[in-house]
């Protein structure tokens, strides 16, 4: 880490308000981008999704709830796997109260897998988190939006991640959020999806890290995330 100078505190306080002003344009830009994101079309979903819950199985409007949003979390944890997702269990580290928050605002909020209902109620023990999880399994969901690439793909259609297509995916399983709403006659739609750092948004820890001098300190080559753990392995 390269230390910047050390100055008087009226010099910091000037350097301070000019980057202040970069922070608010960025704010406003910000909230243009809410604002065209709030504006984007949507799709009616015709396909019905079933998922295994702790309490049996429920369709996909059964996890809005009463409320007229929800906002899927696709975590990376497959029938074979281990353990959930590393990088997915650093962002699940920020879910945790959540949804008494978002309840006000007209959303519910659940992560969802392909792993069986038994290996995601354990690995959520493990973890002590208490936000809602669900399996997908067997049905399309994951691979419908982009974020399951197995061989028994339901149909031959391109595999894409991040909106462009891809010849191979680097994990039978990638990480994103999805939205949708529900019409009053109990249409569903898809709103909007993010993949990659367009999740950054959402991950306390990072936001908090680039407030620092040393940032998130993570190489510029190779998986930058390779310092992550699970948070009851460091």
């Amino acid at each position: 880490m390269t230390h910047p100078n050390t100055v008087t505190r009226a010099e910091w306080l000037e350097a301070r308000r000019a980057l202040l002003e970069q922070e608010k344009a960025h704010t406003k830009q910000k909230d243009e981008i809410t604002k065209a994101r709030m504006a984007l079309p949507r799709v009616l979903l015709e396909k019905e999704y079933v998922f295994e819950t702790e309490g049996g199985e429920v369709q996909l409007a059964d996890l809005f709830k009463s409320r007229s949003q929800l906002i899927v979390y696709h975590f990376m944890y497959g029938p074979e796997w281990k353990a959930g997702c590393v990088s997915c269990s650093f962002w699940a580290d920020s879910f945790n109260g959540l949804a008494p928050h978002l309840a006000e605002r007209d959303t519910a909020f659940v992560a969802v897998s392909s792993a069986p209902m038994s290996m995601i109620t354990s690995f959520k023990k493990r973890m002590g988190w208490d936000f809602e999880w669900v399996s997908s399994r067997p049905n399309t969901f994951n691979a419908d939006f982009n974020v399951g690439f197995y061989p028994d793909r339901p149909d031959d259609s391109p595999m894409m991640y991040n909106f462009k297509e891809i010849e191979a995916a680097q994990m039978d399983e990638m990480h994103g959020t999805s939205v949708f709403a529900k019409g009053g006659d109990g249409s569903i739609y898809h709103t909007y999806s993010t993949y990659g750092r367009g999740l950054d948004i959402t991950n306390a820890a990072y936001a908090y890290l680039d407030m620092t001098p040393a940032g998130r300190n993570e190489p510029s080559s190779g998986n930058p995330m390779a310092w992550v753990k699970h948070h009851d392995a460091y």
